[in-house]
């Protein structure tokens, strides 16, 4: 069977296109307006079909044929962490960037990602926007909250909505979301804490999270977080929701002690708790708030291979040829 083809917004540093990539699609567009993102995609999988550019500027007619459209849109608007401004935010509208691309190539499957807060903002009023806007442009959908912990493996407490939308019928019908798997993976398979990392991640004893903070924060195994009420202890042992925060505000990087001093979970650290390849990679170029900003901003790739997988075998299904 020919490789699926998936053009991608919003592609950040391609979590979602490496999710695709992993279950075997091939990537043949990809749109990112922000710069720093933009060299970090470069610099790990290339340049050739990446357009740097405002979304709102792009001609949709010029991208290549292809199956799926995939697009991780702006979170902010919808995040509980944030405001929760959603649409009368300018990024929360740029959900109908997807909707114009949507109505003019009419691609036979939509998958999106965001927030699960998504679900419930404004009183669900903000997600029914968006699937009567998928259900006037002729598809069908389904949807699932899912958490890294319970679906990828990974000890993440990453709670996202996933939205397919399909231009058949019999698609929707067939398809279904990945069922839950056991979580064996532990914090201690990351985190290496009789290993020395570099000194940029250290907090010195005179800093102010150390002098407020130092005393709570145990070397028990355990990741710690920086809130507006204080230190959290997370329970279960597991990693924090890793957020884009981590880049605007270094103190809100999840804490660890290990045994040489109270420090930031590393970028690796953080890489590999997004499910990110061992040869991923920032460019000297980037600043480490970008490389934090980045991976908050990405997704749990394991997660999106499994549904990417389920996405793909619609295609080899005896009904591919159906229309709607």
């Amino acid at each position: 069977m020919r490789q699926i083809r998936v053009a991608s917004l919003f592609a950040g540093i391609g979590g979602i296109c490496q999710g695709f990539k992993n279950a075997g699609a091939d990537i043949i567009w990809a749109n990112e307006w922000n710069a720093p993102a933009c060299r970090t995609y470069r610099y790990n999988w290339g340049s050739e079909y990446l357009l740097e550019s405002d979304v709102r500027k792009v001609d949709f007619h010029i991208i290549p044929e292809f199956d799926i459209l995939a697009a991780g849109f702006p979170c902010q608007p919808f995040s509980i962490a944030g405001r929760q401004d959603g649409f009368a935010d300018p990024r929360g509208n740029l959900f109908f960037e997807i909707s114009r691309l949507v109505d003019i190539r009419r691609p036979r499957i939509v998958f999106l990602e965001n927030v699960s807060n998504l679900a419930e903002h404004d009183n669900g009023r903000t997600f029914l926007v968006i699937y009567t806007t998928l259900v006037h442009l002729g598809y069908y959908i389904k949807y699932a909250i899912m958490q890294a912990d319970q679906y990828a493996n990974i000890p993440q407490t990453r709670n996202r909505i996933y939205i397919a939308a399909f231009y058949n019928l019999d698609d929707c019908q067939v398809f279904s979301f990945p069922e839950p798997i056991p979580l064996t993976a532990q914090i201690s398979d990351t985190i290496q804490r009789s290993e020395k990392k570099h000194d940029i991640y250290y907090y010195q004893e005179d800093s102010e999270v150390c002098r407020k903070y130092g005393n709570l924060v145990k070397n028990d195994g355990y990741i710690y977080r920086l809130t507006d009420r204080g230190i959290v202890r997370v329970k279960n042992k597991m990693c924090p929701t890793l957020t884009a925060n981590m880049g605007f505000y270094p103190n809100r990087v999840p804490l660890v002690r290990d045994q040489y001093g109270l420090r930031k979970l590393t970028l690796r650290e953080c890489l590999d708790f997004q499910g990110f390849p061992v040869q991923f990679k920032f460019p000297a170029s980037i600043t480490i708030d970008d490389a934090y900003r980045q991976i908050g901003n990405s997704v749990c790739i394991p997660v999106i291979k499994r549904i990417a997988s389920n996405l793909i075998n619609l295609f080899e299904s005896k009904h591919e040829g159906d229309t709607k």
